[in-house]
C-alpha cells in the first residue's frame, strides 16, 4: 500500500544561488509544467519536495516499533557472524538484488526471525551540465523482516520483506554540524537547501526523469534456498519479486536472480572472519534499459571481534560492481565500495542485538553518505 500527500498550497519559488565549487543554480518554470517549482541545471524539482519536513516523517516509528517489540516474544536464535547488508540508494537497490548474506549455522526445527532498520542520508550532486545529469538529496528508509528454516542440516529456505519511505528528512543540519566537527567540507551540501528532496536524472538520449517521496511502500519480495557444503561455508540462492508498491525508480520492476557464497571462518576465540562472493542478474527493464548493466558481482571481507562478555564489534567492506554504463555520471558509472561496522550484543537467552552505521568509502560513486542501523536476530 501506498500513502501519498496532495499538496495544493502554492510554494514560492527558489531564488537563484551560486555556489564556488558546483556552478550556479538557476531559477525558472517552463510553460507546460505546473508541478514544479524550481530547477538546477535542467533538472526540475517536484513541489513536493518542498514541503516542511515536519509532515514527511511519521508512520513508520509506529510499524517498525511494533514489529521490533513482537520479537521480544520469539524464540532465541543462534547468533550471527556479521550483519546481513544490501545499499539501500535507489538508482541501485532498483538495478540489483545482490547483497551480503551471512553464514546461517544449522538450526533443526527453529524459524529463526530477524528485523532490521535502516535509515540513511543521501547527497548525489552530479551536475556538470543540463544534460546529462543527476541529482538525489533525500532520506531513505528501509525496515525488514526476514525468516530461515531448516529443511535439513544442510539445506534451509528463507525470505524477506520490506517497508521503504523516501523523505526531505530532517538529518541535513544535523550532519552538517557533525562533519563540521572533523574539519570535512561537503560543498554538495552547501549548494542545496536544508531538508528538501530531489531524486531526478537527465540522460543523453532525451531521457528525463523526476522521481517523487514517498512515505511508506511495500518493497519487493525476496525468496530463496541455501545449502550448506560444509561448516561455515554456505551458499544462497534467491530471487526478488517486483512486488514494489512504491513510486517509479525504487522497486527493480522486474525479478533478479542472485547467487552469495559465503565462508566464515574462526581466527581465535575472539576473532571470527566473514568473507562473500556474489553473482547476479537483472534483466534491463524502463525507460533506461540502454544504460542499465544485466549482470553484477559482489565482494564482502569483514571481521568480528568479541572484546568483553557478550559484546563485539563488526566491520564489513562491501563492493558492488556498477549498476549502469556510458551515462558519464560518476555517481551511476562507478562501482559501490560501502563500510558497515557497528557493536552487537549476544544475549544469554541466544537472541542478538545490533547498533551500525554504513558509510561511503568511495564519495564519488553510488554509495550514500551515511545510514544508521538497527537490527536484531530472534
Amino acid at each position: 500500500m501506498i500513502m501519498r500527500r496532495v499538496y495544493a498550497s502554492p510554494v514560492a519559488p527558489v531564488k537563484a544561488a551560486t555556489h564556488p565549487a558546483l556552478g550556479r543554480l538557476s531559477s525558472g518554470v517552463p510553460p507546460l509544467v505546473t508541478s514544479i517549482r524550481f530547477r538546477e541545471h535542467g533538472l526540475f524539482t517536484h513541489s513536493a519536495a518542498r514541503v516542511p519536513v515536519a509532515g514527511r516523517v511519521r508512520g513508520w516509528p509506529t510499524v517498525a516499533g511494533a514489529l521490533f517489540l513482537a520479537g521480544l516474544g520469539l524464540p532465541p536464535a543462534a547468533a550471527q557472524g556479521l550483519p546481513e547488508y544490501a545499499p539501500i540508494n535507489p538508482v541501485a537497490q532498483s538495478r540489483s538484488g545482490l547483497y551480503f548474506q551471512p553464514y546461517r549455522p544449522p538450526m533443526p526445527g527453529h524459524l529463526s526471525i530477524e528485523v532490521r532498520l535502516d535509515y540513511g542520508s543521501a547527497i548525489e550532486y552530479n551536475l556538470p551540465q543540463p544534460r546529462p545529469s543527476y541529482l538525489l538529496d533525500g532520506e531513505l528508509l528501509r525496515f525488514q523482516v526476514a525468516a530461515a528454516r531448516d529443511l535439513r542440516p544442510s539445506l534451509f529456505l528463507f525470505g524477506e520483506a520490506s517497508l521503504d519511505g523516501a523523505y526531505a528528512g530532517f538529518l541535513d543540519g544535523f550532519l552538517n554540524w557533525y562533519h563540521g566537527l572533523f574539519g570535512l567540507k561537503l560543498p554538495e551540501r552547501e549548494a542545496r537547501p536544508n531538508d528538501v528532496f530531489a531524486y531526478q536524472l537527465a540522460l543523453a538520449n532525451g531521457v528525463t526523469l523526476n522521481r517523487s517521496p514517498s512515505d511508506l511502500f511495500l518493497g519487493d519480495l525476496r525468496v530463496g534456498a541455501g545449502y550448506r557444503w560444509g561448516p561455515g561455508l554456505q551458499t544462497a540462492l534467491s530471487l526478488t519479486l517486483p512486488t514494489s508498491t512504491g513510486p517509479d525508480g525504487y522497486g527493480r520492476g522486474t525479478v533478479s536472480a542472485n547467487a552469495v557464497t559465503t565462508a566464515r571462518v574462526r581466527l581465535a576465540p575472539r576473532f571470527t572472519y566473514e568473507g562473500s562472493l556474489g553473482l547476479g542478474w537483472t534483466p534491463t527493464h524502463g525507460l533506461l534499459a540502454p544504460y542499465q548493466n544485466e549482470v553484477f558481482l559482489s565482494l564482502t571481507s569483514g571481521l568480528r571481534f568479541r572484546f568483553w562478555g557478550r559484546q563485539s564489534l563488526f566491520a564489513n567492506v562491501f563492493y558492488h560492481s556498477p549498476y549502469y554504463r556510458d551515462t558519464t555520471l560518476p555517481a551511476l558509472d562507478r562501482r559501490d565500495l560501502e563500510l558497515d561496522f557497528g557493536w552487537l550484543l549476544a544475549t544469554k537467552s541466544g537472541r542478538e542485538w545490533r547498533i551500525g552505521m554504513t558509510e561511503d568509502l568511495q564519495p564519488s560513486g553510488p554509495a550514500i553518505d551515511v545510514i544508521f542501523r538497527l537490527g536484531a536476530s530472534f
